[in-house]
């Protein structure tokens, strides 16, 4: 796998990492506008770093992976703070949904969804930063892939 994203496993993890403290931060209401901002693009601009320094094979391949890493560290760290992020008011299902639904079956319907919407969002996130890092890789001569040895 190594071969294949340019860069460890340890690594994809790693560097997915960075985004889960903006995610306990807005769980919890830590930051304002300002810190949010910082803690959403600061770690994909270290991704987007990462990838083009190391030279890796294929940049949208390798966010891609480090996206889907995140959006499983994104769907694990709602589920962990849901009960804080909501408190006494959890959110409910409306329309023709609002109130069909046992309050125990509709909190998983909810909670499934939002591990759902998780992982789609990490892969969206890997798929923007992992095309604009192809991009640049093909623009700027000094960050092209390295030659398969």
């Amino acid at each position: 796998m190594t071969a294949r994203l340019g860069i460890t496993v340890w690594a994809v993890w790693g560097l997915a990492l960075l985004g889960v403290p903006r995610v306990v931060a807005h769980d919890l209401r830590l930051v304002g506008p300002v810190g949010n901002a910082l803690l959403v693009f600061v770690p994909i601009a270290v991704w987007a770093a990462v990838v083009l320094w190391k030279r890796v094979p294929n940049p949208f391949v390798t966010l891609l992976t480090v996206g889907a890493a995140y959006g499983v560290l994104l769907a694990v760290t709602h589920q962990l703070f849901w009960a804080r992020a909501f408190g006494d008011d959890p959110p409910h299902l409306g329309g023709n949904l609002a109130g069909a639904l046992s309050p125990a079956v509709e909190g998983l319907v909810l909670r499934a969804f939002s591990l759902g919407s998780s992982l789609v969002t990490g892969l969206a996130v890997g798929a923007a930063v992992g095309a604009a890092a192809w991009l640049i890789s093909r623009i700027v001569p000094g960050f092209r892939p390295r030659p398969r040895r």
